[in-house]
């Protein structure tokens, strides 16, 4: 699920840092490998090999795939309703100045998806602050994930009041690490501030990329570690258990746009930006990932 900023925030300029990315073939992308390395990998192996190992051993089954309710129950088992509940609702009005300041950033980036039609799986979907970015367009139909069951009543009202129909909105309890969607049946990936709090960051962009169709788009928005060296990461590294603690496995000292990088998208643009209202959780990378 989202994360939600339990530390005071400290009034701090606004900056916007220099762009990461470079141009190519008519797009912003970082210089990156050539291929999406977190799809499933193919072995090709030569016949006559093939061929001598099915004497020498009987074949074995391929692994089943990953149950999305087990891995949630794994690593997000339930927590008390009431505390699922005070958090959802402590997200839904605790995260009001952060929208409003993010909101400038965001439109920028969901203006990529003003096409009709798309199918859409928004990670930690938590009350549907992005619905109103993306939920009016024709055809849109959108699959929400979310741990907390009770992100589901705030999600269904942001989306009615996006205008989503509700038959073309979906919510299902679930984490990153395994997403309970098919290979390449998803358009867009959509994630803001979810990444700080999965447990396995990487086994999350893999199953991003899993879902993706190819050429499909990866949004996100996330909060990462102040660069080492500085005031905020020493105050980071000190309030980080604290804040996993309070606000349900959030981490304050991420690289997330660092593993963002080297998963292996077929190309990235990247930003940061560092945000006045936010401090304990700045600065933020955001951007688009095409698999």
């Amino acid at each position: 699920m989202p994360c939600l900023a339990v530390l005071p925030p400290m009034a701090r300029p606004s900056r916007r840092r220099p762009s990461t990315s470079v141009r190519r073939r008519g797009r912003t992308v970082a210089d990156l490998p050539c291929g999406c390395r977190c799809g499933r990998r193919h072995l090709i192996g030569a016949s006559s090999a093939a061929a001598l190992l099915t004497h020498l051993a009987p074949p074995s089954q391929a692994a089943p795939p990953i149950d999305p309710e087990v891995m949630l129950e794994r690593v997000h088992p339930s927590r008390p309703d009431w505390y699922e509940e005070f958090y959802a609702t402590a997200m839904d009005q605790g995260m009001k100045s952060y929208e409003a300041e993010i909101a400038g950033y965001k439109a920028k980036l969901f203006a990529q998806l003003s096409a009709a039609g798309k199918n859409i799986l928004e990670l930690g979907v938590g009350t549907g602050p992005n619905f109103k970015f993306y939920a009016s367009n024709d055809g849109v139909n959108v699959i929400g994930v979310d741990p907390n069951k009770h992100m589901e009543v705030y999600a269904r009202s942001a989306a009615v009041s996006a205008g989503l129909p509700p038959s073309s909105f979906t919510f299902k309890r679930g984490v990153a690490e395994a997403l309970p969607s098919e290979d390449n049946s998803m358009d867009v990936v959509i994630g803001t501030l979810v990444l700080c709090s999965v447990n396995n960051i990487d086994m999350a962009l893999r199953e991003i990329c899993r879902v993706l169709k190819p050429g499909g788009l990866y949004l996100f928005v996330e909060h990462v570690a102040a660069p080492d060296g500085s005031l905020l990461r020493f105050v980071q590294g000190a309030f980080d258990p604290l804040q996993q603690f309070v606000a349900d496995g959030c981490h304050l000292t991420r690289k997330t746009g660092e593993n963002i990088r080297d998963v292996g998208f077929s190309s990235l643009s990247l930003d940061s930006v560092r945000l006045s209202n936010a401090y304990i959780i700045s600065p933020h990378v955001y951007g688009v990932a095409f698999k």
